[in-house]
């Protein structure tokens, strides 16, 4: 997505503005105010510099000795000056830039963190490609380049107008001839070349590397795109060994860096015209003062060796200052590129938080007096309005213990989604009773990269739970030899086996210990015999617990109490409420509810 000028101009105002009227503004203003001060006096330092170009320059045709030397100490002072200049002047900087990163990363994250925007994104088929670059890497880039570029542009208006007065007194005035006694006078000719020296180079830049803009936009999209199917393959490098997969992994990531090496040509066609253009532009202007006020030296001997080395260089200062835009095109090009991939992503985050809102949608809401979870003319649909699943006055009652089954496909996954209040599609009310807690565990958990203590204990942090009371919930999962690494960091989901990964997940839910918990295929991979050994250590455990189970095998309902099965009915399908079978009713009783909370 490329912005125009103005747009770009008014989504980095948006982004910067924020923070220097923020918690941080007073911390900020004050290292940009020092940033901005050690700039002005590196200014100034240049134009003493100027001044000491004519010193030591009419010293040397002169043939004076000691004020030869003298200069060379003068210089050695102003040079020690600006190197103290640059290196504060760098280092505040820096510090600016990473505090100004950080307070964008926290609001960023903030922001994408959200409501679950991070969630809803994905169902927005004009998703914002790779947030994780947009966090990483593009908030790096948009905090140095927008420095760069405020602290350049800031140097460049103090330099033209510390030099134009200098330049415009050397240069004095050109007298061209007209026949006779009669001339045109030209005061200040060579600002007047360094202006229209500027301008045609300005003019010329701008042609021919506007096209950078969206090729740079393109080529950091198709780079994180290369990066994030690396990453799958590290992720399912099991799966692919498993199916033999390397030669298509290998065909699709070629694929995907060919898009990037295609782009890369592009960018280095354009490049290296934009280089040859403003490489020459610069080549000349180191030429181009002398060639203005050689006239004045050889032929009306009006200034010295060191007043044309002087006007050169002030004319330079000027040119420089004027050509600012034809310095940093290539980095302006790139901070658009990264402005328009910032904003893009904040307007998916503003759309994905909007989407709950948005009709029809579910109602998920939290009524104070209740004490059950009640669909109420419920109809979940998929993203693009297609009904999946209806459901209508089905009661989730307190200490339940519902088994939710049905065909794949059928939205059984999708309708817990609705209940737990990360699926808005549809419409209708589901009532939640007001601070009761719902905890979701799926068929693969996720685990954080940290402690095994702190992956285990999520979403709580690390002391939430003693060592002591974790390490006895892994016994109770069978997972005993897991006790001694619970301070060894690592990445579980890769480490473990997917049936270990389950034993965790309903570790994690016996330390929690929810209200209500949600099992969606949650042991599935495990054998039967394991998979009964767990539910009974829920039931002694979580006695007080309301557990809903989604899952295939017959041996399930074993453990349930009541059963709701998902039936077609036209293009959705409708929950439905299961005949009980008098055979298994002691089988439900056997899992530690009173035999007569079954017959209710």
């Amino acid at each position: 997505m490329a912005l125009s000028k103005r747009g770009c101009l008014k989504a980095a105002w948006d982004l910067a503005w924020p923070f220097w009227m923020g918690d941080e503004k007073w911390s900020a203003r004050l290292l940009l105010g020092a940033v901005v001060a050690l700039n002005l006096t590196a200014v100034w330092l240049n134009v003493r510099l100027n001044s000491w170009n004519n010193d030591f320059y009419n010293a040397l045709q002169e043939y004076d000795w000691p004020k030869f030397w003298w200069q060379f100490a003068i210089f050695g002072m102003i040079a020690a000056a600006l190197i103290v200049v640059a290196v504060y002047q760098l280092y505040l900087r820096q510090i600016l830039q990473i505090r100004w990163r950080r307070w964008l990363t926290e609001r960023f994250l903030k922001d994408w963190l959200a409501d679950q925007a991070y969630y809803r994104m994905q169902f927005d088929q004009s998703s914002t490609d790779n947030p994780d670059q947009r966090i990483a890497d593009d908030l790096d880039r948009f905090t140095s380049i927008s420095l760069a570029l405020s602290i350049g542009l800031l140097n460049s208006v103090v330099t033209l107008f510390s030099f134009l007065f200098i330049l415009w007194t050397l240069s004095g005035i050109l007298r061209i001839p007209l026949g006779g006694d009669s001339t045109f006078d030209i005061p200040g000719y060579m600002v007047i070349a360094a202006v229209i020296y500027a301008v045609a180079g300005t003019w010329l830049t701008q042609r021919i590397g506007n096209p950078l803009v969206p090729l740079l936009f393109n080529q950091q999209r198709y780079e994180a795109d290369f990066r994030f199917n690396l990453v799958r393959v590290r992720e399912n490098s099991e799966q692919i060994a498993l199916l033999q997969g390397e030669r298509a992994e290998r065909h699709r990531l070629l694929e995907s860096f060919g898009r990037v090496i295609r782009n890369w040509h592009q960018i280095m066609t354009r490049t290296m015209r934009l280089t040859a253009f403003t490489s020459s532009y610069a080549q000349a202007a180191v030429v181009f003062p002398y060639l203005l006020v050689a006239p004045a030296y050889f032929f009306t001997e009006k200034i010295q060796l060191g007043g044309m080395t002087q006007t050169a260089s002030a004319f330079s200062s000027v040119q420089e200052a004027l050509s600012i835009f034809v310095t940093i095109y290539a980095r302006l090009a790139e901070w658009r590129a990264v402005i328009a991939r910032l904003d893009g992503f904040e307007q998916m985050i503003e759309r994905a938080s909007r989407l709950r809102m948005s009709a029809p949608s579910l109602n998920v809401v939290r009524p104070e007096d209740a004490g059950e979870i009640e669909l109420q003319q419920l109809l979940v649909r998929l993203p693009n309005g297609t009904p999946l699943v209806a459901a209508d006055a089905l009661l989730i009652h307190d200490k339940d213990h519902l088994l939710l089954s049905g065909p794949s496909g059928a939205g059984k996954s999708t309708l817990l989604r609705a209940i737990a209040g990360v699926w808005p599609f549809g419409s209708g009310v589901i009532a939640i009773p007001a601070k009761s807690t719902l905890m979701m565990l799926p068929q693969r958990p996720y685990f954080p990269v940290a402690s095994l203590h702190a992956a285990i204990v999520y979403p709580s942090e690390p002391d939430a739970f003693s060592a002591d009371l974790v390490k006895e919930v892994l016994t109770a999962v069978g997972l005993p030899q897991l006790a001694s690494r619970l301070q060894e960091n690592g990445h579980w989901n890769r480490m473990f086996s997917l049936g270990e990964q389950q034993r965790l997940g309903i570790a994690r839910a016996l330390l929690h210990r929810p209200q209500f918990l949600f099992l969606d295929e949650a042991t599935a991979s495990l054998d039967e015999a394991s998979e009964a050994a767990l539910y009974r250590l829920l039931a002694e455990r979580l006695a007080a617990t309301t557990v809903v189970s989604i899952g295939h095998r017959s041996t399930l309902e074993a453990f349930h109490t009541r059963k709701v099965v998902l039936a077609r009915e036209g293009e959705r399908f409708k929950v439905q409420e299961a005949e009980r079978s008098p055979g298994r009713q002691s089988q439900r009783s056997g899992w530690g509810a009173p035999s007569g909370r079954a017959e209710k």
